[in-house]
């Protein structure tokens, strides 16, 4: 297990929170935080759960390139309750995470763009994607 890219995980919620929270108005054309937060949440649930369950279950599972636009579900949530449905979304990872043991963090799936990653590879891609949206919200 790799606490310290679980830790990066867990501490994503509280992160993007404060950076939603104090964003300025998305320009015309732009994601507001809300948008980012769905798609965050987009993502979390139809590609990084996705994969940890083809993980656990398959030999050497193969992916596409998905990269899902905006979470549907409550189209009228505000930006805290979307908050509220991302922090669950990543609990929930990093829950199936922390009950992986040291062979199933072994596994490995092939990604049609980065080729093969291991359980670790492939949340390295997850922490790099929260980052790139979280620093969105910043300036």
């Amino acid at each position: 297990m790799d606490g310290p890219l679980l830790d990066r995980l867990a501490g994503v919620p509280d992160r993007l929170a404060t950076a939603a929270r104090t964003a300025p108005a998305a320009a015309a054309g732009e994601w507001s935080p809300s948008d980012v937060v769905r798609h965050l949440i987009a993502v979390e649930e139809e590609v990084w759960h996705l994969r940890l369950r083809h993980l656990a279950t398959e030999d050497h599972p193969i992916w596409a390139w998905a990269e899902p636009d905006r979470w549907q579900g409550e189209p009228d949530a505000s930006l805290e309750q979307l908050l509220g449905v991302y922090r669950v979304a990543r609990s929930a990872t990093v829950g199936m995470l922390a009950a992986f043991d040291d062979a199933d963090w072994a596994r490995t799936g092939t990604h049609a763009t980065y080729g093969v990653l291991d359980v670790a590879a492939l949340l390295e891609k997850a922490a790099d994607h929260d980052e790139e949206h979280i620093a969105s919200l910043t300036g």
